[in-house]
């Protein structure tokens, strides 16, 4: 291999990586686990799923901002609160949550397997 296929597959293991690892700041909780947080007014509750998806099947009291729609909507939020984030599976809560890490929010947990595991 040429210095330049090491350069790449180094890059690439990096990203990879980088993808999976979990980021400080960012819980991943069991839906059971965000259930228990719903009486507690430090906390807020953001689903980032389509309203299509969020109208046909939602929990009180998640709001729901689209994850398109989460930077410009960032405002809506407080970053002194914790956030949970929930969408249908998982991957788009976790794009969320890392989101609200670069924009400041410290407490940031995420809803594992989303909607479609929530018991």
């Amino acid at each position: 291999m040429d210095m330049i296929q090491w350069i790449l597959l180094i890059l690439l293991a990096f990203l990879l990586i980088n993808r999976f690892m979990p980021v400080k700041g960012i819980t991943n909780i069991a839906s059971q686990q965000a259930k228990d947080k719903f009486k507690d007014k430090n906390v807020q509750f953001v689903d980032v799923r389509t309203p299509g998806e969020y109208k046909a099947n939602h929990k009180k009291p998640f709001k729901n901002i689209p994850l398109q729609q989460l930077s410009g909507r960032v405002s809506e939020l407080d970053p002194d609160k914790e956030v949970v984030v929930v969408c249908q599976s998982g991957m788009r809560s976790m794009k969320a949550a890392k989101m609200l890490k670069k924009k400041g929010f410290n407490k940031i947990s995420n809803v594992k397997g989303g909607m479609g595991a929530w018991v």
